[in-house]
C-alpha cells in the first residue's frame, strides 16, 4: 500500500492545451508518493473522449455546467462567473475531501484563474501557480501588467525591448492580444496572472531552464520561479515513468492507425507534418494557400485537418492531390508521430504545447503563428532556438503558397537548413536531460516535493 507524502489539489484552466501539461507534472508528483486530486469543470469533463485513469478526478463548477465558455456568450461573463461560482465549489471539494480523510496540503492553479490562491489562504494551503506558457511570453504579460510595455505599439515595426530578453523583438512578434485592441479584455485576464502573484508560495513554469536561462534568471528576483518542464510523457524524455506514454486526455479521437500505417511506408525524415493544434481556426484563403504550397513543395505529408476545418479544402484536394503524396486526417497521435522516423519537419502553429513536444523529440519547425502567445514562440524558434523558420504573412495577413514551399524546402533539403537540423538534434538531447534524475527541473519537482513535506 502506497503511502502518501503530501495532496496537491491541481486546478487547470478547462481547456486541453492547459490541462495536459498540469497532468504530465501531476504524474511526476505522482511517481514521487504525492497523492494528486485534479478538479475539472462539469462543463469540460462532458465534452471528454477519454480520461486519464490513473488520478482522482473530481467536478467543480464554472456555473455554466451546461456549455462552459460557449453557454457565457462572452468571456468576460465566463471568467467573472467562474470566479464566484469556482470559489464555492472548489471550497466544498476541499471540505469533503478532508472529511474522507484525504486533507489538502497544497494549491496548484493555472494563473489563467487567479482567484485559488484565496481559497489556498482560507483554508491555510500552500498555492503554486503553473504557468503553461513558457517564461518570455509570461515576462511579456508582466511588463504590462506593470505599464513597462505601453500598448499598443505606435508603429508596426517598433522595436520593444523586453528586460530579461537579449533580442529585441517587433510588434509582430508580441502575443497578438497585446497589440490587438479587440483582445483588450482578454488581455486584461492574460495581465490579471500577476495581480496577486506576491501571495503564492511556488511559481512554476512549463519550460527548462536551459532554454530560457537568461528571462528565468532575470524573474527569479522577482518571483520563485522554478523550472518544471517539458511537460510530455515520460516514455518520450527520460522514460522514468513506464507506463506514461499519452497524456491520457482527449477531445477528439485519434486515427491512429491510419497515421502510423502511412508513416511505415514513407522514407526516413521525408515528411512534412502540419498540424494547427485543437482551436485554430485558418481563413478558406489561408488554407487553400497552404494546400497547394504543401502540393508545390513536392513533399509528401500528414495533414490534421478537424472535420469541421474540412469543407475549407479546395474542391476535390482530398481526392485528386493527396492519393499519392499526402494523407489527410481529422486528428492525431501527435507525440507518435512527431517520434516517428519519416518526419522531416512540423509546419505547426507554434503553440507552446507543439513546440515543447517538437523540440523534445527533435523535430525542426516551420512556424505559422496564429494568434495569442504563438508570434513569440515563433519567434524564440526562429531566432534564439534556430530551430527552424517562420513563414512570413502578407500585408493581407497571409502566408502565400511560395512562402510555404520555400519554408518547407529550406529545413528539409538545403545547407541553410542543416543548422537547424542539429539544433533540433542538441535541444532533444538538453530536453531529456532536464527531466532525468538530477536535472535541472527533476530538481526543482523534488525541492517542490520535500517543501510540501515538510510543511503537511
Amino acid at each position: 500500500m502506497t503511502t502518501h507524502k503530501a495532496h496537491c489539489l491541481i486546478l487547470p484552466f478547462p481547456g486541453q492545451g492547459h490541462i495536459n501539461p498540469m497532468l504530465q507534472f501531476s504524474k511526476r508528483l505522482q511517481s514521487k508518493r504525492v497523492k494528486i486530486t485534479i478538479a475539472l469543470t462539469k462543463s469540460f469533463l462532458k465534452n471528454m473522449k477519454e480520461l486519464p485513469t490513473s488520478m482522482s478526478i473530481e467536478a467543480i463548477s464554472d456555473g455554466y455546467d451546461d456549455g462552459g465558455r460557449d453557454q457565457a456568450g462572452s468571456f468576460v461573463a465566463y471568467i467573472t462567473r467562474f470566479k464566484e461560482i469556482g470559489s464555492d465549489t472548489l471550497s466544498q471539494l476541499i471540505e469533503k475531501l478532508a472529511k474522507s480523510g484525504c486533507h489538502v496540503n497544497c494549491i496548484v492553479y493555472d494563473p489563467f484563474l487567479p482567484w485559488p490562491v484565496e481559497v489556498a489562504k482560507q483554508f491555510g494551503l500552500i498555492s503554486a501557480a503553473f504557468f503553461t506558457q513558457n517564461c518570455v511570453v509570461d515576462n511579456i504579460y508582466y511588463h504590462v501588467h506593470k505599464g513597462v510595455i505601453k500598448l499598443p505599439p505606435t508603429q508596426n515595426d517598433e522595436k520593444i525591448i523586453i528586460p530579461g530578453l537579449s533580442c529585441t523583438i517587433e510588434s509582430s512578434d508580441v502575443p497578438s492580444f497585446v497589440i490587438n485592441p479587440e483582445g483588450e479584455r482578454i488581455l486584461e485576464m492574460l495581465v490579471n496572472q500577476f495581480s496577486n502573484l506576491d501571495k503564492v508560495d511556488w511559481v512554476l513554469i512549463n519550460s527548462f531552464y536551459e532554454l530560457e536561462k537568461e528571462i528565468i534568471d532575470w524573474m527569479s528576483k522577482i518571483y520563485p520561479i522554478k523550472t518544471i518542464g517539458p511537460t510530455i510523457p515520460s516514455m518520450y524524455l527520460d522514460k522514468r515513468l513506464h507506463d506514461d506514454k499519452e497524456y491520457g486526455l482527449s477531445m477528439f479521437k485519434p486515427m491512429t492507425n491510419e497515421c502510423l500505417n502511412w508513416l511505415n511506408h514513407q522514407p526516413i525524415s521525408s515528411v512534412v507534418y502540419v498540424s494547427f493544434g485543437s482551436i485554430a481556426k485558418l481563413e478558406n484563403e489561408q488554407m487553400e494557400e497552404l494546400a497547394w504550397g504543401l502540393k508545390n513543395s513536392n513533399k509528401s505529408f500528414l495533414w490534421v485537418v478537424r472535420s469541421t476545418e474540412e469543407p475549407k479544402l479546395p474542391k476535390n484536394f482530398i481526392e485528386e492531390l493527396t492519393s499519392e503524396k499526402g494523407l489527410v486526417v481529422s486528428w492525431c497521435p501527435q507525440l507518435q508521430v512527431l517520434e516517428h522516423e519519416s518526419i522531416g519537419c512540423f509546419l505547426t502553429h507554434c503553440g507552446w504545447n507543439s513546440t515543447l513536444e517538437a523540440i523534445s523529440l527533435g523535430v525542426p519547425m516551420v512556424a505559422m503563428p496564429q494568434w495569442t502567445d504563438q508570434p513569440t514562440n515563433a519567434k524564440l524558434v526562429n531566432d534564439v532556438w534556430e530551430i527552424g523558420v517562420r513563414a512570413k504573412q502578407d500585408e493581407k495577413g497571409i502566408v502565400r503558397r511560395e512562402v510555404i514551399e520555400e519554408c518547407i524546402k529550406l529545413v528539409m533539403e538545403e545547407d541553410k537548413g542543416k543548422l537547424i537540423r542539429e539544433n533540433a538534434k542538441k535541444w532533444k538531447e538538453i530536453a531529456r536531460n532536464v527531466v532525468d534524475e538530477r536535472g535541472s527541473s527533476d530538481k526543482n519537482i523534488e525541492e517542490f516535493v520535500s517543501k510540501l513535506v515538510t510543511i503537511s
